[in-house]
């Protein structure tokens, strides 16, 4: 039987300087040789491996030409197998990027994949799979006849007017965690659960081990529009807490508390293993990938599903052997993506949102080079500035729960250890020292003769997005050199949700948490817990904006522009927000 296609093509990796190489993953349902075949000599082949039965390859692709775009087909053993022959959609493309042309960097996180086939969205309009409409129409407008599309019963790529797009096709599409919810099944997925195992036992209607995992990127990555987007445009990727659990290593009581479960064993290795294989590799370079020890092993071998699970296993023992967070460069934008949920320090004495050898990875990333970016992105899961009254409020739990009141065994630190679990008080505000860290960090990218025209912070997690930004003091405090104003503009651009809901309560929240009245609750918290003011102040120049929604910052030499889109009924993108960051 000839092998098909079961999900993908994803386009992940396109080399953003040289424009010459790309990388694209797919999952087959046997055994096969993968390859990427396009005009004049561009593609590229490689056999599949095997992990727990099911079928994977990462094609690299060669011979593409900078400042050009290039539909391609996926072959498995010579047979094409996509496009679909029936495709509704323009082809799959290759676009690599000018020398001297924008850099269109789209952004967000937090997408539940199940959606109704017909009828009312309960979390609202998927804010990606609107996009992939708008940019399938736009395409379609451009080499086709918009009449020669099918009728369907979603809202279709005819059923917009071209005078109604205002959507740009992104160059890379940065997905800051939640691509899949382990701990929030839909309907669909809890059937198929039910009539696998017993849904009265732990973890019940949650995920449970690799096969499971599956699942859900078949559920989240094969809706059509959504395929097709992947398909086509770029995408990096980094995992937050839903990918594994909710409030993923909070704490070491919370990690405690999981390890002596039962469960929990079969489900951290499965998600490790699942994002290794659906989201890490795509995140490497060709000569990234040619160096990775583990990728060559599995490769060599008929089955790695042992050598996957050892590694998992070794990466959930010790953070430390593993390094999730990678980066990329587009032109002169640097992009520098951070593994803010697997490599945590969790000993309440020495609480970190980074390992010593990641914190000092990342630093040389950021530093080094100075001159040869124009703007910093940092893609960090988790807000490095929140409301103030969050962030006052995580502090405060932190100096708690380390025994600022009453020792660490003591009646405060076992209260506020409940509240942190409960509250999901574990952003940059609850690791004190690493928050401090990131904004020097950021201060000193951002500053002297080489700088940046703007470091951006890029953020999901908190099911809202806003913009905001630092106000830095005059003249440090106390004397602290190693803390002055950048040249650059330094920002938080947060983001979030793509498909998902926030209850009215929590939306009322966090609007209290930005207000006067919220940062005096704030700052009467930090002063019962004894924790001084921040390094800096901020406050928030745009948002909050609640719905469905994507940013997007287009790069030009020194100057930056941010959009807000949000998906609404009847396929329409609507542009919320637009402002210019810097430049001209």
């Amino acid at each position: 039987m000839a092998a098909g296609l079961r999900l993908g093509p994803v386009l992940r990796y396109v080399d953003g300087v040289t424009g010459d190489s790309a990388t694209i993953w797919v999952e087959t349902d046997r055994p096969c040789t993968a390859e990427v075949h396009g005009a004049s000599g561009v593609g590229g082949s490689t056999r599949t491996f095997q992990i727990a039965g099911h079928h994977y390859a990462l094609i690299p692709v060669t011979g593409l030409t900078p400042g050009t775009t290039t539909a391609y087909e996926v072959r498995l053993d010579g047979r094409t197998v996509w496009p679909p022959a029936d495709s509704r959609f323009p082809p799959s493309t290759i676009r690599t990027p000018s020398a001297d042309g924008d850099v269109k960097v789209a952004f967000g996180s937090c997408r539940w994949a199940s959606k109704p086939a017909k009828g009312r969205d309960p979390v609202g309009p998927d804010a990606l799979d609107t996009l992939a409409t708008h940019l399938a129409k736009q395409l379609t407008a451009d080499d086709q006849p918009a009449d020669d599309q099918p009728d369907d019963d979603r809202p279709d790529v005819d059923q917009l007017g071209v005078d109604q797009l205002g959507v740009e096709r992104p160059d890379v599409l940065v997905l800051l965690g939640d691509q899949v919810y382990a701990d929030e099944t839909s309907a669909a997925t809890r059937r198929w659960l039910a009539a696998r195992r017993d849904p009265r036992d732990p973890p019940g209607s949650e995920v449970g081990d690799y096969e499971e995992y599956t699942r859900l990127y078949d559920e989240s990555w094969g809706d059509p529009e959504v395929r097709w987007l992947l398909s086509t445009v770029p995408s990096c990727m980094i995992f937050d807490d839903h990918d594994v659990i909710d409030d993923w290593n909070t704490s070491a009581a919370w990690l405690a508390r999981m390890r002596a479960t039962h469960w929990w064993r079969e489900r951290v290795l499965s998600g490790l293993m699942s994002y290794w294989v659906y989201q890490h590799l795509g995140n490497l370079s060709p000569a990234e990938l040619a160096t990775d020890a583990l990728y060559a092993e599995i490769r060599s071998v008929p089955d790695g599903t042992d050598l996957l699970r050892r590694f998992a296993a070794e990466a959930d023992t010790d953070p430390v052997c593993v390094r999730w967070s990678y980066r990329r460069d587009f032109g002169r934008t640097r992009l520098l993506m951070i593994d803010t949920r697997a490599g945590r320090v969790l000993k309440e004495d020495a609480r970190a949102m980074l390992d010593p050898a990641e914190a000092a990875w990342v630093r040389e990333q950021a530093l080094s080079d100075r001159g040869s970016y124009d703007h910093l992105l940092v893609g960090t899961s988790l807000p490095w500035l929140l409301p103030p009254l969050i962030h006052d409020a995580e502090a405060w739990n932190a100096a708690l729960c380390r025994g600022e009141r009453g020792g660490p065994e003591g009646r405060w630190a076992r209260f506020a250890e409940d509240v942190r679990q409960r509250a999901d008080l574990e952003h940059w505000a609850a690791f004190p020292s690493s928050f401090e860290a990131l904004t020097r960090l950021l201060a000193e990218a951002g500053d002297g003769p080489d700088a940046p025209a703007t470091v951006c912070v890029l953020s999901g997690d908190v099911h809202h997005a806003y913009v905001a930004e630092p106000h830095w003091p005059d003249e440090p405090a106390g004397g602290d050199a190693g803390l002055r104003r950048p040249e650059a503009r330094v920002i938080q651009l947060t983001c979030s949700p793509l498909h998902n809901a926030i209850p009215r309560p929590v939306r009322l929240g966090f609007r209290f948490g930005w207000s006067r009245a919220g940062g005096s609750l704030g700052r009467a918290l930090a002063r019962h817990a004894r924790v001084g003011r921040p390094l800096i102040g901020w406050r928030r120049t745009g948002g909050p904006w609640f719905g469905n929604q994507l940013m997007t910052l287009t790069l030009h030499a020194r100057s930056a522009r941010l959009t807000l889109t949000q998906a609404r009924p009847n396929g329409r993108l609507v542009t919320i927000d637009e402002r210019r960051l810097s430049g001209s």
